[in-house]
């Protein structure tokens, strides 16, 4: 696939320079069309019966292998969600954590992690990260650990500033589990989950499926306890519903997910470039570089595909003004930043539609 090739297959992007994939990810053609297709059949067949239902299954599983090959994972070890903060919901409630425990997290994390870790029972550190370079991570989240820390807790990727965090060194450092929120990462850099302990992926963002729809990686199902079931979290009940957990990490999926968003993220991971990550950071590079010339880059985020800089307006309506003139961008709240994402199917003409609109 050439990238003429590949761009075409967005229409979106034949109205708007699409910069917004952090957020939501353009739909391709083949997804628009299997979700058609899949929603066609599910009416033909009346959404009952063993064949159809046996459709379902297989499709359940294709994705699964799918998405497992994608972060180097077995498909045991994977569970089908609804989102990433379904993942870290799941994971934080079957950990068990009380008052005495602590979780370590950054200071730029999305509500879909935060959210979880304040509800879970323990007492959440804060390592402060954003306002210091990437180098200086490590350290910052180390100096939060204690005797009672039982979980780190962070994104791969800062949803704000693009930072990539150092997983590997801190659980080199630690060997303490950690819950990777990888809604910035799966699909924009090569992801492989190898020692990490619970990894969770975003399908609507860079892996341009529909929402909604996530997966969480657990690198030892049997380790972790069920806490909130769904229908597919046993393979035996007993009428007290007492049950004999699902083999592997289909014990903690989230539940029915809807079979024509699916069948359009399968159409969506089966439509992507070898050399989609090398583009993506060759368009984040030449983002990064126009925006620099005017204005303020926020972070050292070069390792990522996000680019948020500090706008001459207020960033909400700046944002507005963009979309107004074909332009799709993030304001991050709060912030008084823009967030522009730049995937594999980006061009230079996004780009400098961009810097142009900003004028």
């Amino acid at each position: 696939m050439t990238f003429e090739e590949g761009r075409a297959l967005f229409p979106v992007l034949e109205r708007f320079a699409y910069l917004n994939a952090g957020s939501l990810g353009p739909l391709s053609r083949p997804t628009l069309a299997a979700m058609e297709e899949r929603l066609r059949f599910d009416q033909e067949q009346g959404r009952g019966g063993h064949g159809w239902f046996t459709t379902v299954l297989e499709l359940r599983t294709r994705v699964r292998e799918e998405l497992a090959r994608l972060i180097g994972a077995s498909p045991t070890q994977v569970a089908l969600t609804d989102s990433t903060t379904d993942g870290c919901n799941i994971v934080l409630s079957g950990l068990e954590l009380g008052p005495d425990d602590e979780v370590v997290t950054t200071d730029s994390e999305h509500p879909g992690l935060l959210l979880p870790l304040h509800v879970s029972g323990a007492r959440v550190r804060v390592a402060e990260v954003a306002a210091r370079p990437t180098a200086n991570a490590l350290q910052a989240i180390l100096s939060c650990v204690t005797a009672r820390t039982r979980l780190l807790a962070l994104s791969h990727v800062l949803w704000t500033t693009g930072q990539v965090m150092p997983l590997r060194e801190l659980k080199r450092e630690t060997g303490l589990p950690i819950l990777v929120d990888g809604a910035q990462s799966v699909g924009t850099i090569p992801v492989e989950v190898g020692e990490l302990d619970y990894y969770t992926v975003s399908c609507q963002k860079w892996l341009c499926g529909p929402e909604s729809l996530g997966a969480l990686y657990v690198r030892d199902p049997d380790e972790l306890r069920v806490g909130i079931p769904s229908g597919f979290a046993q393979k035996s009940l007993e009428p007290d519903g007492t049950f004999v957990p699902a083999e592997g990490a289909a014990r903690f999926d989230s539940g029915w997910l809807a079979t024509p968003s699916l069948a359009g993220l399968e159409a969506a991971l089966a439509a992507v470039p070898e050399w989609r990550f090398e583009r993506a950071a060759e368009m984040a590079a030449l983002c990064r570089a126009a925006l620099r010339e005017r204005f303020e880059i926020v972070g050292d985020g070069e390792q990522s595909t996000l680019v948020s800089f500090v706008p001459a307006g207020e960033a909400a309506a700046e944002a507005a003004r963009l979309y107004d003139a074909g332009v799709v961008v993030r304001d991050l709240p709060g912030t008084g930043w823009l967030r522009a994402s730049c995937g594999w199917w980006t061009s230079g003409e996004d780009i400098d539609r961009l810097v142009s609109a900003l004028s």
